[in-house]
């Protein structure tokens, strides 16, 4: 995930070697990256609830007054405004070797269906060779004064959630994926042997 800068603001000579940074940046890589802009619906719902609770535990009536006043204008504005939020990712490929079926766009929607693609014994290999092109782009990122983290895997389970399901999202919400059963996967693996 890359936190986004306001581009406008910076002067005319920064905004030119801001591109001159960014053009050098993509020419420095040796592989193609994809930048996906995502806007999601502002969620305030534990922000509201933090409001509440702050509240009630006020003890000085004029404090507790404004909170609320302030907790009813939140409330109003989101109802009446669409409040977005982007968030920026830069998503880094790897090309793992394994030979996808040829014939086409046809060939491949229609052709034989395959199974997972097995790495083999190459999971390390492969998995170095991505956190090596992970760090050149984070820290050519960071040359551009942009900060970039890592998604880990509750972060990229929720991102391919409400990208996919966007619907569904915004009304239920993920759970963590460390509440998990290891149990529950393998007696899917189970049910299912030939997936």
């Amino acid at each position: 995930m890359v936190n986004a800068i306001n581009f406008n603001l910076k002067s005319r000579d920064e905004q030119e070697a801001m591109m001159q940074q960014y053009q050098a940046f993509l020419n420095g890589l040796g592989f193609p990256i994809q930048i996906v802009v995502q806007s999601r619906m502002l969620d305030l719902d534990n922000y509201l609830a933090q409001l509440d609770t702050l509240s009630r535990q006020q003890t000085n009536d004029l404090l507790r007054t404004q909170t609320t006043e302030y907790t009813n204008f939140v409330r109003e504005l989101i109802g009446v405004a669409n409040i977005m939020s982007k968030t920026f990712y830069l998503v880094i490929p790897y090309d793992t070797g394994v030979e996808l079926p040829t014939g086409g766009f046809l060939a491949g929607l229609f052709g034989k269906k395959s199974g997972p693609v097995s790495l083999g014994g190459r999971f390390e290999e492969v998995k170095t060779k991505l956190m090596e092109r992970t760090s050149l782009a984070s820290s050519g990122l960071a040359g551009l004064g942009l900060h970039n983290v890592q998604l880990n895997t509750q972060e990229l389970i929720e991102l391919f959630y409400t990208t996919y399901n966007t619907d569904t999202a915004r009304r239920q919400k993920l759970f963590s994926v460390s509440n998990v059963d290891v149990s529950v996967i393998q007696h899917i693996k189970d049910t299912n042997p030939g997936q």
